[in-house]
């Protein structure tokens, strides 16, 4: 049994026992509900997956043949669900817990490929089903979950067949389809120990040629080092030092920092070295849908390479180097002065580090202790290099104003003191006392309070464990820390200072959480001595008295039965650590200290009111009273009472309580302000005092009863309020388990008389018997308090229900106002009665349609309960039935009093709701665990005490409240949730409330009320399953129009967004009756209905319309399933929204374009391999051809497809001030949100065009939507020729128009027209659309150019998802494109022709490119390379994009076709050129001497006098000639960038760029050169440095003594550039070198520029990174060859006096 539950309540934890036959039980009644000849049945089986999932939080012992079974039955009903997206998302999430919980429990064989089909139907078919954006995100994270869940169930032999199968999708890196292979692989791959055997070196080496192929993009970089992070996790035998330099230079790049210094290009200096999108300056574009798909969250990556880097280390491997290298270069981007947007990803990426690490170590010492020879294994001398580089970045990170880092080196401290003490807690120590000294940044204090807090047990360990050290100084260091931070941090608490208050809190909740009682005995350390413990409680309690003075409490405490419970100041609300740190403080004292501290607490509760911290004094009583309840119940309870009770004597009195009829009372009477925060102030401290007093509080029974009944009888409201907390304080106290003493020590042996041993929940089998024997004790409520809580609950629940009766029923008020209160009182009782007790009242019996209600034998499932039962379910009928009564009186006579209203609601909540309350706290109590826990966890691995002793156990204590309540039944406190636990009660709802919408005379608050439950889940789940609330709720929403109100508009529109988001399907039960047969009156009489809305003449209003439409479409959809339905609808369906495209109505035509890409397959006249095929058994086939025939007589109707055309062009939206498109999605400018959740359809999401990267911005900002293009495709495969026909003679006006907008749409036409491969085109046809294609081409204008390049762009993609097939006119259009243009020609026309051709040859797929396709290739490439040095600027753009396709194609498809071993240098070898040289020969070739020359040129320019510019005519032809083509060759190699090809170019680029030198060119090497010195070997950077020094100082002498000495400015500037780069290597320390280094740097200030500015900016950035500690580092800057200060500020230099200017302002 888990220890979570064998230490629960004895009564709960014996009734636990009989879990695993519940458990079985559960299985087989799911099976039963299951029959596969039935797959609707699978709904039935969905309500018992809410009781598989209790077993798995509760952590029952169940029989893994059970599990097993379970397993089974879900994949069985998961595969056979596929339309069932609700089922299928519920049976999946089920089957991920179990087997996560029990995987290592169970054998499973599980194959891969039906989940794989499942991901491709459902997600990546270009036809998908209706179902809503929502459900298709959730059904896809379940399904991805269940793959990754069951990749350790797969077979051996699958790793290669999954490799396998996903590799052909990777030959084309330039694809779409690449990432989508990429990312299945990473999914689906198996990668784990039992197939390490095929890690092999090729193997390794293969994928990481794959990976490189793919340049500048984030998403690729992700997926593949999550691959080749599980691989290094799982072999053990692979070597991976070969590979060590590529990996770490690639997880370096990954970063998104700069990991070198931009000296000039930049206004600072370590920037990112991206936009804001990515880390790469030309990120590749990839799909969305893919990124949405495929995981590529930023911590992903951290991630990964953290597990990379930590899994590689192995004893004597050169990954440690690397390592550190690593870290050398991030660690500068951890300090606090060098924060940006990648310290997220830093800070996950040292949180994996150390995480990763850690369960390294654990594995390493718990599973592999047979293995003792392992070589893999880390010992301590790999151990100490880890964490003496981990501590480079705490050093760093500490104290960052960043919480979430600061926190991670907290806890990284804390893991990492537990393995190597001797390094991690001096280093600790040194920053504790170094934050006590700094005064100007707070902030450090609280940091470094807080890591002393997360290492206190480490720290306690050490001093009682020598044997970590020889040295005792260490030992005593130790205890010289405990000793200086308790002390010290008392000082940080202040009320003016919260986190640093916090923080010392946690501090000391830390340290006596690892103590046994103290002041037992004075054989301790001396700050544990009873004598200064008690000086330090007095110094404490002094700090803490004038802490709780000072607050000013956050949220107010005088809002009645609204207040929380423990609403209060950052004490409270901010973090659990002060009530944490008081219970363990208090509960580890011994008898004597305590009686001294509850003495002390005493008297400052009762002599001091302070409002402003209620709960804070509250809670500070409740620890004494949990610790020690018999004396705390003496010094705090029983005084509280009696002030209380003599401030209630004499006051006046309402009367409501105990009485139907109350006395009058006169209308003035009323407590005094004073009074009334003084009761309320003392109630509520007490109401927090007594929660875990327990039997005690029968002593003041008398007097507890007495104060509550005059609480609730003040005339005040704000007392009211806060007897309603103390009555539900008492009840719960007298009737709930909850643990006693649970702060005291384990009954065990304490280590060294000193440290409690700890437990641990997951202890190993040796240990689990020996946990067992240290139960908690728990309250368990004896006879004495159950009979006082029925006391209670009979006097202020079934009296006050009485009371309520008869108020409801008679009028025994004469005046409003007294109704109004007595009824406030009333209620708040009954509410606080329930709230007590919570579900220890026993819940409703089931009842019966004749009223009857009887015992009925309930199914035993979960052991649980949150006390002893009081009470009888017929107290709690009883209550249901009169509530009901006033909820109608209420509603009837005061439906404009909130408050009696919303107390009505909280009562219905109560009753109803049966353990939801419980919840509420289990919530609460969860996060404040998590919180608390951090600081008294002992990590899992311990190199402090030897193996396997107690020091080895973790989870401090555990916090019982919360084990226990984890078998409470979850239920929520809304109606949705209502719902949710009665779903007989969803039917009748959601008629009553569709009827509500459709009533025209129904208020605007029931409208908006129907309007928040229908929307609910619960609800729109329901509507899968039952055909008449579907019918209701449709009909209801559309016949809803009539509301007036704007509010009740939104509400309406807002659910059927909702509906539409989270469509899930319809049942078959709604197309079929009983006897299984087609009900076509039913369903087909409900799609007419529908249908009439949706045409525009009607009164609808438009949005109405919509819907109307949206709904039709939605049904149709749904109805797939259903062939004969189907067939019935598909062609009016499509033929109505076809008429919809020339709508008057934009968002009606946005609709319409959704539904027929939906709707129309296209397959009739499609040309395909299997023509000679045709799928005649299928009925679809028989629906496309009536369907054609009905949408044929449509388009040959008289203007139809001139209208349609026109209208569509009116979705195009053009700025007008630069003629450009808005970045949107068609009518994006007049559609609001919930409109375009109406319009768009899901499947838009997937089936995303191009396929293919765009990155030319030749042809950039287009308006071409590919849904239209898709639509035209559609028609004419559809309905053939006709078709064709009808949109040739419709273009012939739009394809000569001179508006843009037409010509959109005449793009969008063409390109669908050009893409369908219909069979039986004619030759005439498609000359025809060469013809215009080449009229296009040639046309003078280019403004639509954008539109016309994106239809050639579709017209040429290649068919499947892998783009391997060529369409039928693909070789046409080239033909086309390749034809050369007449001289005459303007040069805008020929750079329109070359961008056409770039954009057409992206589309070709290399790896499988035809000869004819070669051919094309080479055709183009010689006349690109002809006309290099053309004219025009714009056209040599256009040649340098259009060369990198062509080059980037032959490269790659060379790679994959014969006859590439014969190519020069891995080129491709095309048709020979000229001098029979390979085109790359002829791009290299001559641009090192062309770079020269250009430069000289521009030398001796520089240099003529202004005479001579006569002699500028005289221009040198062939120098102009030179200089154009390098221009060219710039656009070429920044294409190849942009587009990510430079994968395959790179020795053409390194061949180009070589002889480009320039000052930019300089700087940038610098930067990347101080960057470096960091990594390198310190010898090699001392040497680099002293030569650096040597030259630039020798340059200076020469300088100084003659300035004309003869140095060039580049010679100069290089010296100082190296001395610049010494320098920037350190941020942030004082090498004792770096003072002479930046004295010297500076008196090159007078130089001219560039060098100049090099030298004040690396000045600058040396002020800046040195600000923080330059108190400390001046010293040793003031001491530059041991000359005084006074020497260095005398120095007569510019350059000195800058330095001179730095010191004195970083003095200030």
């Amino acid at each position: 049994m888990h220890l979570y539950n064998a230490w629960l309540p004895p009564a709960v934890a014996a009734a636990a026992s009989g879990e695993a036959a519940a458990f079985a039980g559960a299985v087989r009644a799911a099976a039963d509900a299951w029959r596969p000849g039935d797959p609707d049945s699978a709904y039935a089986t969905l309500k018992w997956i809410s009781v598989f999932d209790l077993f798995i939080k509760a952590k029952s012992d169940v029989a893994p043949e059970d599990v097993h079974a379970l397993v089974k039955l879900g994949l069985e009903i998961f595969h056979a669900s596929q339309n069932k997206f609700v089922v299928q998302i519920k049976w999946g999430g089920l089957l991920v817990r179990l087997l996560r919980k029990h995987g290592k429990r169970l054998s499973l064989a599980l194959q891969w490929r039906p989940l794989y089909d499942t991901l491709i139907k459902t997600h990546f078919k270009r036809n998908m089903g209706p179902e809503g954006w929502k459900v298709r995100k959730q059904h896809f994270e379940t399904v991805t979950s269940l793959v990754r869940a069951s990749r350790n169930f797969f077979p051996e032999v699958l790793f290669l067949i999954v490799y396998w199968n996903y590799r052909p999708l990777l030959d084309n890196p330039w694809h779409n389809s690449a990432f989508e292979g990429v990312g299945f692989l990473r999914l689906f791959l198996p990668v784990n120990s039992r197939n390490q055997d095929h890690f092999t070196i090729d193997w390794i080496a293969q994928c990481l040629d794959i990976w490189d192929s793919v340049t500048n993009c984030n998403f690729w970089d992700i997926q593949w080092v999550s691959i080749i992070a599980r691989c290094i996790k799982s072999s053990r035998s692979a070597n991976w030092d070969d590979f060590l330099p590529l990996l770490f230079t690639r997880y370096l790049n990954m970063f998104e920092v700069c990991c070198f210094f931009q000296f000039y290009s930049y206004a600072e200096w370590t920037v990112p070295i991206s936009s804001g999108n990515g880390s790469y300056p030309f990120p590749v574009d990839v799909p969305g849908n893919t990124r949405f798909l495929f995981s590529s969250k930023t911590r992903t990556l951290s991630k990964a390479i953290a597990k990379s880097v930590v899994y590689l280390l192995k004893p004597k491997s050169l990954a440690f180097e690397y390592f550190e290298k690593l870290i050398n270069f991030l660690e500068q981007f951890y300090h606090p002065s060098n924060g940006g947007r990648w310290t997220y990803s830093l800070e996950r990426f040292l949180r994996h580090l150390v995480v990763y690490f850690e369960k390294r170590l654990q594995h390493e010492q718990f599973d592999t202790m047979v293995e003792e020879h392992d070589q893999t294994c880390l010992g301590r001398e790999e151990r100490v290099v880890f964490i003496k580089v981990i501590l480079k970045l705490l050093d760093r990170g500490q104290y960052s104003k960043d919480n979430s880092l600061a926190e991670t080196v907290s806890i990284a401290t804390s893991i990492l003191s537990y393995v190597e003490p001797t390094l991690v807690l001096p280093f600790v120590a040194k920053n504790f006392q170094l934050a006590l000294e700094t005064t100007t940044a707070t902030h450090q204090l609280k940091n470094a309070v807080t890591s002393v807090a997360f290492s206190g047990r480490v720290l306690l360990l050490c001093s009682l464990c020598p044997a970590q050290s020889d040295d005792s100084n260490v030992i005593d260091s130790f205890n010289d820390l405990i000793v200086t931070s308790l002390s010290n941090a008392l000082l940080g608490m202040d009320a003016n200072d919260p986190p640093k208050t916090i923080a010392t809190m946690q501090l000391i909740g830390s340290i006596f959480s690892n103590l046994a009682t103290v002041g037992v005995n004075d054989d301790v350390p001396a700050f544990l001595q009873s004598t200064v413990l008690s000086n330090w409680l007095d110094e404490f309690f002094s700090r803490l008295f004038s802490v709780l003075q000072n607050l000013e409490s956050s949220s107010p405490i005088n809002e009645g039965y609204e207040t929380s419970f423990m609403s209060g100041t950052f004490l409270v609300e901010d973090s659990p650590y002060y009530f944490c740190m008081l219970e363990i403080l208090l509960g580890k004292l011994s008898k004597p200290l305590f009686n001294q501290s509850l003495k002390r607490i005493a008297k400052f509760v009762n002599g001091n009111i302070l409002p402003g911290a209620t709960s804070e004094v509250g809670l500070l009583c409740c620890a004494c009273v949990h610790s020690y309840p018999e004396e705390a119940s003496v010094y705090l309870v029983k005084p509280i009472l009696m002030i209380i009770m003599s401030s209630f004597e004499g006051t006046p009195a309402t009367g409501y309580v105990g009485r139907v009829v109350p006395e009058k009372m006169s209308k003035k009477a009323a407590l005094s302000p004073a009074l009334e925060t003084a009761l309320d102030y003392y109630l509520r401290v007490l109401a927090i005092a007594i929660s875990y007093a327990g039997p005690v509080l029968l002593s003041y029974k008398e007097e507890l009863n007495h104060i509550i009944t005059c609480a609730f009888q003040a005339p005040s409201w704000k007392v009211n309020g806060a007897g309603d907390h103390l009555l539900r304080s008492l009840l719960g106290n007298l009737v709930s388990y909850y643990p006693i003493d649970q702060y005291k020590p384990f009954t065990c042996q304490p280590i060294g008389n000193i440290i409690e041993p700890w437990g641990c929940s997951k202890a190993h089998q040796d240990r689990e018997v020996e946990m067992l024997n240290f139960p908690p004790k728990w309250h368990d409520p004896s006879q004495d308090e159950l009979s006082f809580a029925n006391e209670l609950l009979q006097f202020h629940f079934q009296s006050a229900l009485e009371d309520l009766l008869t108020i409801c029923q008679t009028k025994v008020h004469s005046e409003t106002g007294d109704e109004k209160e007595h009824l406030k009182v009333t209620l708040l009782r009954i509410r606080s009665a329930l709230h007590g007790v919570m579900s220890c009242l026993p819940e409703m019996r089931p009842s019966y349609k004749d009223g009857r209600s009887k015992e009925v034998e309930s199914i035993f499932f979960i052991a649980g309960s949150a006390g002893s039962t009081v009470g009888s379910s017929e107290m709690r009928e009883k209550a249901a039935e009169f509530v009901h009564i006033a909820c109608r009186y209420l509603l009837k006579e005061r439906t404009d009093d909130s408050i009696l209203l919303a107390l009505v609601v909280r009562v219905i909540d109560a009753l109803v709701n049966y353990g939801s309350l419980e919840y509420l706290e289990w919530s609460s109590h969860v996060q404040a665990w998590k919180l608390e826990s951090a600081s008294i966890i002992e990590p899992p691995c311990n190199f402090i005490v030897p193996f396997h002793t107690q020091g080895k156990k973790r989870y401090a204590r555990l916090n019982l409240w919360i084990l226990m309540l984890l078998h409470r039944l979850y239920a929520g406190r809304s109606l949705t949730k209502l719902l949710k636990r009665w779903p007989s009660l969803i039917s009748n709802c959601v008629l009553t409330l569709t009827g509500n919408l459709r009533d025209p005379k129904a208020p605007e608050h029931v409208v908006l009320g129907s309007c928040s439950i229908l929307s609910s889940q619960t609800v729109l789940r329901h509507l899968t399953t039952d055909s008449v609330s579907l019918s209701s709720f449709i009909t209801g929403i559309l016949e809803s129009s009539h509301h007036e109100s704007l509010k009740c508009q939104k509400a309406i529109t807002e659910l059927f967004v909702m509906y539409n988001i989270r469509f899930s399907g319809i049942s078959r039960s709604f197309f079929k009756n009983s006897g299984s047969q087609v009900d076509k009156q039913g369903f087909l009489s409900l799609v007419p209905q529908i249908n009439a809305l949706g045409f525009e003449t009607n009164s609808l209003h438009w949005r109405y319309n919509l819907m109307a439409n949206r709904i039709l479409l939605l049904l149709i959809l749904a109805s797939r399933s259903e062939s004969i339905i189907y067939s019935q609808m598909l062609a009016d369906t499509a033929g109505h929204f076809l008429r919809n495209l020339k709508s008057q109505l934009p968002h009606s035509r946005m609709l319409a374009i959704s539904a027929l890409n939906t709707l129309l397959q296209g397959s009739p006249h499609k040309a395909s391999p299997q023509d000679s095929q045709q799928s005649l058994d299928h009925p679809e086939d028989y629906n496309t051809l009536s369907t054609g025939e009905i949408l044929n007589e449509i388009i040959q109707e008289e203007g139809f497809m001139n209208e349609t055309l026109n209208s569509l062009s009116h979705v195009h939206i053009i700025s007008d001030n630069d003629g450009s498109s808005k970045a949107s999605y068609g009518a994006s400018s007049f559609q609001s949100g919930s409109d375009k959740a109406i319009t768009y359809f899901y499947f838009d999401f997937s089936a995303s065009w191009p396929r293919t990267p765009s990155w030319i911005s030749l042809v950039g900002g287009h308006t071409f939507y590919s849904s239209f293009a898709r639509i035209f495709k559609r028609l004419i495969q559809q309905c053939g020729m006709p078709a064709m026909s009808s949109l040739q003679t419709a273009l012939e006006d739009f394809l000569s128009s001179k508006e843009r907008s037409r010509q959109c749409v005449a793009a969008e036409a063409m390109a669908g027209m050009l893409h369908s491969d219909i069979t039986g085109n004619s030759e005439s046809g498609n000359n025809w659309l060469m013809a215009q294609l080449q009229k296009i081409m040639l046309a003078p204008s280019v403004e639509s150019a954008p539109e016309w390049a994106a239809c050639i762009r579709y017209a040429v993609t290649g068919k499947e998802r892998s783009g391997t097939r060529a369409p039928v006119l693909r070789q046409k259009v080239l033909e086309c494109l390749c034809s050369p243009v007449p001289q005459s020609m303007a040069t805008s026309v020929l750079a329109k022709r070359y961008a056409f051709l770039s954009v057409a040859l992206i589309e070709i797929f290399p790896p499988k490119m035809s000869p004819a396709e070669k051919q094309y290739h080479v055709k183009i490439l010689d006349e690109l390379l002809e006309n290099m040095n053309h004219s025009s600027a714009q056209v040599r753009e256009a040649i340098g994009v259009a060369m990198c396709v062509t080059c980037s194609n032959m490269r790659l498809s060379g790679s994959f076709g014969p006859g590439s071993s014969e190519e020069l240098c891995g080129d491709v070898s095309m048709i020979e050129q000229t001098g029979n040289e390979y085109w790359s020969k002829c791009l290299t070739d001559g641009a090192n001497e062309l770079a020269v020359s250009i430069q000289n040129s521009i030398q001796s320019k520089k240099l003529e006098s202004a005479s001579d510019l006569a002699t500028e005519n005289c221009v040198d032809h062939r120098e102009e000639a030179g200089t154009k083509r390098m221009e060219t060759i710039f656009h070429f190699m920044i294409a190849s960038l942009k587009s990510g090809r430079s994968s395959v170019l790179l020795d053409v680029i390194i061949g180009l760029v070589y002889p480009v030198l320039s000052l930019q060119v300089r700087e940038h090497a610098a930067g990347v050169l101080a960057s470096l010195m960091k990594g390198i070997d310190e010898d090699l950077s001392k040497d680099f440095r002293d030569r650096s020094y040597a030259q630039a100082h020798r340059i200076f002498v020469v300088r100084k003594r003659n300035s004309k000495s003869g140095h060039t400015v580049a010679t100069i500037h290089g010296a100082v550039l190296a001395l610049a780069a010494s320098v920037l290597s350190v941020p942030y320390d004082m090498p004792s070198w770096l003072p002479a280094h930046v004295t010297l740097l500076a008196r090159f200030i007078r130089e001219p520029s560039p060098i100049r500015s090099t030298v004040t900016k690396a000045v600058a950035e040396f002020k800046r990174t040195h600000a923080d500690t330059w108190s400390i580092q001046k010293d040793a800057f003031f001491m530059i060859h041991h000359r005084p200060r006074h020497t260095l500020l005398r120095l007569n230099s510019k350059g000195c006096r800058i330095i001179s200017n730095t010191v004195m302002y970083m003095n200030l």
